[in-house]
C-alpha cells in the first residue's frame, strides 16, 4: 500500500486505552507504524502514542471516518450504535470478540461495510 492509501483509512479505534497488555493498544501502536490516522475513544482516560483518548461518552464529533474498529465487547456496544453508525463510516471492523448482529445489521442497512477480522492481523498481512 501506498502512503497516500493508507492515510485515506481514518480510523475510529473504540475500547481505546493506555494499557500495553491489551489489543487496542496494540492496535493503536501498530495503527501509527502503519502511519493511519486514527482517533481513539473510550472510557479509559489517558493516551496511547501522543494522542488523547476521547470520552466515547461525550459523542465526540469526528470527521471523515473510514473505519470504525471494535474493542468493546457486543453488550457495551447498544448505548453508542447511534452515535457510531452517525459518524457515517465506510466500514467497520468487529474484532474477534466484538461481533455483535444486531449492530452488524443495522450498518449494513446503511450501506457500512462489515467486516468480521482482526485490525492486528489485517494490517500485519497488509490488507487493511
Amino acid at each position: 500500500m501506498d502512503y497516500n492509501m493508507k492515510t485515506n483509512k481514518k480510523t475510529l479505534l473504540v475500547g481505546a486505552t493506555p494499557n500495553t497488555n491489551r489489543y487496542a493498544y496494540m492496535a493503536a501502536e501498530r495503527l501509527t507504524n502503519a502511519q493511519i490516522e486514527f482517533v481513539p475513544v473510550g472510557i479509559k482516560k489517558g493516551e496511547v502514542f501522543g494522542k488523547p483518548i476521547l470520552p466515547i461518552k461525550e459523542k465526540p464529533a469526528i470527521q471523515d471516518v473510514h473505519t470504525i474498529t471494535m474493542y468493546i465487547g457486543a453488550r457495551h456496544q447498544p448505548e453508542w450504535y447511534n452515535y457510531l453508525l452517525g459518524l457515517k463510516p465506510k466500514r467497520m471492523l468487529f474484532n474477534p470478540g466484538t461481533e455483535n448482529s444486531e449492530l452488524e445489521n443495522l450498518a449494513s442497512q446503511q450501506g457500512i461495510e462489515v467486516v468480521h477480522g482482526c485490525t492486528l492481523v489485517m494490517l500485519g498481512a497488509n490488507t487493511y
